[in-house]
């Protein structure tokens, strides 16, 4: 099997998990955060529809410096997020179809010139792209939990749709 048809499975699933969640927004509640130094419920959500346009630079480019990554507003409703999500979503799974020599090509993310860490592209996509959509969806899905949100299933049933 080709790395990308391995790959393209789990990020379509991994998506549309995050789907989901950002499905549930509620509008009224975008502007809270649980505690002062946490992210709005809405630049959480906005991050996370963002969060598949790093593919671009990953999948395109040998690096990136953090020094040139643009400031990121909030959206101010849940279509606007899910407009987001699914046009980076569709963009970056179109961007996918690259052969396994490409994907093991190195990859570097630097800091105004300086060379943070390199590795293979498969490995930086996993990270910034998988794993960090991973990790902030479960923020997500505490947020909308302490909102009395229901949390749909995951990696299984959840305590609220079992």
């Amino acid at each position: 099997m080709a790395i990308k048809d391995a790959l393209l499975a789990e990020y379509d699933h991994e998506m549309g998990t995050t789907r989901r969640l950002l499905d549930r927004l509620p509008d009224d509640k975008l502007a809270w955060r649980p505690h002062e130094k946490s992210m709005a419920l809405g630049e959480l959500a906005s991050h996370l529809g963002n969060i598949p346009n790093w593919a671009a630079r990953i999948l395109n480019d040998l690096s990136f410096d953090l020094a040139s990554l643009p400031h990121q507003t909030a959206k101010a409703s849940r279509a606007e997020i899910l407009a987001l999500f699914d046009e980076s979503t569709k963009t970056t799974r179109a961007l996918m179809d690259k052969s396994d020599a490409e994907y093991m090509a190195p990859w570097s993310l630097k800091r105004g010139g300086q060379d943070m860490f390199s590795m293979p592209r498969i490995a930086a996509f996993r990270s910034f792209v998988l794993s960090h959509t991973i990790h902030h969806r479960g923020q997500l899905s505490v947020y909308l939990r302490l909102n009395q949100i229901p949390v749909p299933p995951i990696y299984g049933p959840t305590a609220d749709e079992g």
